[in-house]
């Protein structure tokens, strides 16, 4: 459980870090993988204080989700037939590649790999 809060929190305060101090302003499908990976935060650390690893089937169900939509996003940025065919999202297009560090690392990649991770992880959650 240490690990996945852990975990999250590094991708918590890589999202802020992004949006707060380099002002990269969040698409939709961003605020959406947010949305999932914030409480998963909050979730692991009291399921680390309560000793309660029932908590790992609330993660398992987030971070799913989450690398699903993750993953999806990614495919947005880097696969044409997806990405031309998308509806305009409000305010910044899902698209925009604000880092793409050796030409495929995006935000979303590495939102993909944060959840995929934590989602690796929850099944590795023992009872006591």
């Amino acid at each position: 459980m240490q690990l996945i809060f852990f975990t999250s929190l590094i991708a918590t305060l890589g999202s802020l870090y992004f949006s707060e101090i380099r002002q990269y302003v969040p698409c939709e499908f961003c605020w959406y993988q947010r949305i999932l990976m914030y409480p998963i935060v909050i979730i692991s650390i009291i399921g680390i204080i309560r000793e309660d690893m029932g908590a790992k089937y609330y993660i398992r169900i987030m971070s799913g989700i989450g690398l699903l939509l993750a993953a999806y996003h990614y495919g947005l940025q880097k696969l044409s037939f997806l990405g031309d065919n998308l509806a305009a999202c409000a305010g910044v297009s899902c698209t925009v590649q604000y880092i793409n560090w050796f030409g495929f690392i995006t935000i979303p990649l590495l939102s993909f790999i944060a959840f995929t991770l934590i989602f690796i992880l929850s099944f590795m959650i023992k009872r006591k």
